[in-house]
């Protein structure tokens, strides 16, 4: 698996800042011992230009195969819409070894461990952003910031030191977040979105246009 050779701390495997989730994810080591259940680390470029923030893990995608967007539905239309846009090199197979590399990108999660229900409660979101916000502050190349969803998007700002007031979730809605950061939210890629139609791909696909423009500026 390739997986990104970061400055900035990623969490241990074995990390409590979260009582509910460690207790959660030591309930699965039981369960579904062949799976990763534990944080999950940032994937990607080690310099992008571009960062990617989904919500946190998926229960049988990033949670069992340690890789963000990996092996769940989310993940293939994202992964295909790298590729689309000449972000990858196009090798995605929806596992962690399937030789997929990104270019001038980078994936993590504003939460890195699995949810139960696939929902973070407020100290939990807390608990794991001091991470993210390393990592903002490391990628010296960094031009722009893509989050799904709302949850992904307010720890973001919050992450940046910014006020939630003054930067509201909508889809593909972009803000200058610093002198040379762009940030553009999106609707998250999930199946529920995609099976309502809240997000189709011709949307998802009008969001990446828009960061490769912010990218090449």
């Amino acid at each position: 698996m390739k997986m990104s050779k970061t400055v900035f701390k990623e969490p241990p495997y074995n990390c409590k800042r979260c009582p509910r989730l460690s207790k959660f994810l030591k309930e699965l080591r039981v369960s579904h011992p062949d799976y990763h259940n534990g944080p999950v680390q940032s994937f990607g470029d080690p310099d992008p230009r571009l960062l990617i923030i989904g919500l946190a893990p998926g229960m049988h995608g990033a949670n069992r195969t340690a890789r963000p967007f990996t092996g769940d539905w989310a993940g293939d239309l994202l992964y295909s819409s790298l590729a689309k846009f000449g972000m990858s090199n196009d090798s995605y197979d929806a596992r962690a070894d399937d030789g997929l590399e990104l270019k001038g990108v980078q994936i993590t999660n504003a939460v890195r461990c699995l949810p139960p229900q696939n929902k973070p409660i407020g100290a939990e979101c807390t608990a794991c952003r001091p991470y993210l916000t390393d990592q903002i502050k490391s990628l010296k190349r960094l031009k722009a910031i893509m989050t799904l969803g709302k949850i992904s998007h307010d720890n973001t700002i919050r992450a940046l030191g910014l006020k939630l007031k003054d930067y509201p979730f909508g889809h593909n809605k972009s803000y200058n977040v610093s002198d040379k950061i762009t940030l553009i939210s999106s609707y998250h890629c999930s199946r529920y979105n995609t099976n309502t139609k809240r997000l189709t791909e011709e949307m998802f696909h009008g969001v990446f246009q828009n960061l490769k423009d912010a990218i090449e500026a």
